[in-house]
Parts: structure tokens; sequence; C-alpha cells
């Protein structure tokens, strides 16, 4: 071992320490989920944290087959406060995560699969720089869909990319399509990376690896790719030329092929990728009442890319479906979103208090932009939002600020 990995190995088991000495300290809950797990939280949600998160050991097995041994030692969730601004965060050994996963069925534990996978990219392999986010991001919902697929059947994976696709899309028509921080690496000289933030490293990252995936040879021929890739720049930061330098040296003998992928539109051009991988899956919306969790959010997150419905349409939706009854929150956020955008007043109240009893930016952010554009509601969530601000964190009241123009 390197003296730079001896060091590594003893801040990480000061980490350890210094991290169960706060946890005990302020959360003195947690369960046992797994041989190397445990999952903290407050009283209230420690028991229905262990449930949800069950299946963090398979996923972790699932991961170090797809990645290589996990380095780590301990792996624990930490379930913090509903004003948390994002669904997870990936640091070593203790994995911070929103209470807005805790859906009662398992529903949501890509997450948890999401998170884990940055034990490998993003902790252990690094970019080093935010230009370079994407190779923190996309590989890292490359290796969660890896698992999700190994878990739950190929299929499962290749709805979760058609999902990521469709996210995407939202995310290029709220920003514009000529906007240059959805390039896949943008320049920051002088932004903000928090105001930067957005899916466009997430996913179009993924659709990347996932086109590439495609092209060379299908899914176990470029896991080994990615396998040697973490091998080569473990306990390294790099940029994407690093990462491109190295696919070239891995696929030697498909360099023709690697050649004829547009290069330069992938990393530099704004807007949705400049080809979209093939076989992201289809599905039926026939019957609402079979479809799965993940198939409803995918049915939502489609009508939203539609002209917003009638109100007597939504109206019908809630009388037959009771979506206002789901718990799930990756489905109410897209219910509430196409209620408002369809300018149903009821919702209004829901929309509001979902946008503010948790503070994860994925949900309050366009929740509180919804709001702000339709008239009959623009004062009151801009009163809301003022009444709210202090109890939320930084991030959130700086960029809800900005949606609001209250940032001054």
């Amino acid at each position: 071992m390197s003296t730079f990995k001896c060091m590594l190995s003893e801040l990480v088991s000061h980490i350890i320490i210094s991290s169960s000495w706060c946890l005990h300290s302020i959360f003195t809950f947690n369960r046992k989920i797994g041989p190397r797990t445990l999952v903290w939280a407050e009283k209230e949600l420690v028991d229905k944290s262990a449930y949800e998160f069950a299946e963090a050991e398979a996923m972790l097995k699932t991961a170090e087959d797809l990645s290589g041994p996990y380095v780590w030692g301990q792996y624990d969730l930490l379930v913090l406060p509903p004003s948390f601004p994002y669904g997870g965060m990936e640091n070593p050994c203790l994995t911070f995560v929103t209470p807005t996963l805790l859906a009662g069925d398992r529903s949501l534990s890509n997450v948890i699969a999401h998170e884990i996978s940055h034990s490998w990219t993003g902790n252990l392999v690094t970019n080093k720089t935010w230009e370079h986010f994407w190779l923190n991001e996309g590989h890292t919902v490359y290796l969660e869909r890896r698992i999700g697929g190994q878990l739950f059947g190929e299929q499962f994976r290749h709805f979760q990319a058609l999902g990521g696709w469709r996210e995407l899309q939202n995310t290029i028509n709220t920003l514009g399509d000529k906007n240059p921080v959805t390039n896949l690496v943008p320049n920051l000289s002088e932004i903000d990376p928090d105001v930067a933030y957005s899916s466009v490293p997430y996913e179009k990252g993924f659709a990347l690896l996932f086109y590439l995936e495609q092209l060379l040879g299908g899914p176990d021929v470029f896991i080994g790719f990615l396998k040697a890739y973490i091998q080569q720049f473990a306990y390294k930061s790099i940029v994407t030329e690093d990462w491109k330098k190295f696919l070239y040296s891995y696929f030697k003998d498909k360099v023709d092929v690697l050649d004829k992928v547009d290069w330069n539109s992938w990393f530099h051009a704004p807007g949705m990728p400049p080809v979209k991988p093939t076989d992201l899956g289809s599905f039926s919306s026939a019957d609402l009442k079979e479809m799965s969790s993940h198939q409803l959010i995918e049915f939502l997150a489609l009508l939203l890319l539609e002209a917003p419905l009638p109100v007597s349409h939504v109206q019908r939706m809630q009388q037959v479906y009771d979506f206002n009854a789901i718990n799930n929150s990756e489905i109410r956020f897209r219910w509430l979103r196409l209620c408002i955008k369809s300018k149903w007043e009821e919702a209004i109240p829901l929309a509001l208090k979902m946008a503010t009893d948790q503070g994860r930016l994925k949900f309050t952010r366009p929740l509180f932009r919804d709001l702000y554009g339709f008239d009959k509601c623009r004062d009151l969530a801009v009163k809301t939002f003022l009444e709210h601000r202090a109890s939320m964190h930084p991030v959130t009241s700086m960029l809800v600020g900005k949606d609001l123009k209250q940032d001054q």
C-alpha cells in the first residue's frame, strides 16, 4: 500500500470514529440492516428507515461484482431532516439521505443504489473540477442502473434508462437547448456550480455511457472497461480527457468505432445528445391500476411533457385513482406539478405543503417555480417561501429565491 493510501486509510478511520461519535451525540437511534451497515435516524423514523433500506447489502454485493471490492469498510446510512436538499450525499462510510425516500414499499431504493455506486465512481475515482462532474454522476447512474438490472431484471434497467431520458428532456426544456450549462462538459468560469447544477451530468453522462455500451459490444463487455477504469484511476482525481484516453487504450481494437463518435457534440454542445441510445424501452399506460410505482412515475412524467391537461381531467384522475393519498414522494411530486400546470386551484395547498415540508431541491424548486407561474397563487408562493426561508438549507434558499425573484 502506498504512503498516500495509508494516509487515506487513516483519514477514513478517523472519519468513521468521528462520525460515530457525532451520530451517537445527535442520532441515538440506529438499526443494523446488514453485516456492514447501520441506519441512523430520529426515533420516529428509524424502524421505517430500517425496512426501507434493507436491500443495502444486496446492492453492495452486486456493486462489488460489477466494480471490484468495496474499500471503505463500513457502509452506514443517515436519514437527515426534511430540509436536506438532495436525494443523497455519498460521504465515504456514511451516506446522507432524504426522508422523502421513505415510501413504505422500498420503491425509491434506487437512490441507495446510486449512493452505493459513488463508493467507486465519485469517492474512489473523482472528477478534478466541477466542469467534469459528469465523470462522477454519469458513471454512477450507469452503475446504479446496472445494479437495478442485476437485482430486478434487464427490463427494469431499460425502463429506468427511459425515465432518465425523459428527465433529461424536461431539464433541457426548462434550461433551454442553447444554454451552455447543458453541455456535458460546461465552462463554469464565474458560474457557481450550485447554480449550474441539474440532471444534465447525470442523464446526459449516462446516455453517453449507454450509447457506448451498445456501440462496443454490450453490457458484459462495457462493464469490463468500467472495472478497469476504476482500477486505473483509483484514489485519483481526473478530467474528461484522461477518461477518453483510457477508453481508447482499453478498446484499442475498436478505435475505428470510437472515431465515429461525435465527441465534440457529446461533450461541448448544449441541448439533447447528438444520438439517442437504442432499446430505451417502451410501456403501455392502458391499465393504470396495474402499474408499478416506477411505471406510474414514468406515466406522470410523460404527461408533464405534454400540454397542460384540462382541469376536468386532473379532477377525474384524482376521483378515480386518488393520487393525493399516495405517499411515494416521486409520484406525489409529479402529480402535484401536473395539477398546478393544469391550474387546479384545489392542489395549491398540497403543492405548497410538499414544497415546504421537505427541502429536497429536486422537489422544492420545480414546485415553487410552477406555483410562481400560476397567476392565482404567485403572491401566495412568494409569501410562503419568505415565511419558510429561514428554516431552509442555504442552497435551497438561494436557488428558490432566484426562481421567485427574491434574491436581492
